[in-house]
């Protein structure tokens, strides 16, 4: 059924990506991060003729917990944060709560068709987006009409 999803679905999609419909996002941790204090954001991926626009679900982070980094066409987002929580006075705590948040997610780029330089991210209400720029060879063209003579 997965050959019938990736061509009826999300015809290009993987030209974002590998051509693998298995290589769209490391799993093995089966959506959690590696301590399981937090489950991996949901992710969107749009396409449009220019770009991919990938948004990340990560509310209640800042911009500065978020580590982007592109390594052999692997494109890796990373956050870390730590909270913590007192309530109490004079140092008798009556609750104290400590959190760690972490998660990584990775999406192997097609190097033929993203412009993996010119890629920007931005991070505002809670969604981190990544514009990942088409190559120009990459960008679907109008159709032209050709005149008979």
């Amino acid at each position: 059924m997965l050959p019938v999803l990736k061509s009826r679905i999300v015809p290009s999609f993987t030209r974002f990506l590998d051509d693998d419909w298995g290589s769209l996002f490391e799993w093995s941790n089966q959506g959690f991060s590696s301590n399981n204090a937090m489950t991996v954001p949901s992710t969107n991926v749009i396409e449009t003729n220019n770009d991919f626009i990938v948004e990340l679900a990560a509310p209640g982070m800042k911009k500065e917990d978020f580590e982007i980094l592109i390594e052999n066409n692997v494109l890796k987002i990373k956050s870390q944060k730590e909270t913590e929580n007192k309530t109490g006075d004079d140092g008798n705590f009556t609750l104290q709560e400590f959190r760690y948040q972490s998660f990584e997610r990775t999406f192997t780029l097609n190097s033929k068709v993203v412009e993996d330089a010119k890629i920007n991210a931005t991070y505002t209400d809670g969604i981190l987006r990544l514009v990942v720029p088409k190559k120009e060879n990459a960008k679907v063209k109008p159709p032209r009409q050709i005149q008979i003579t």
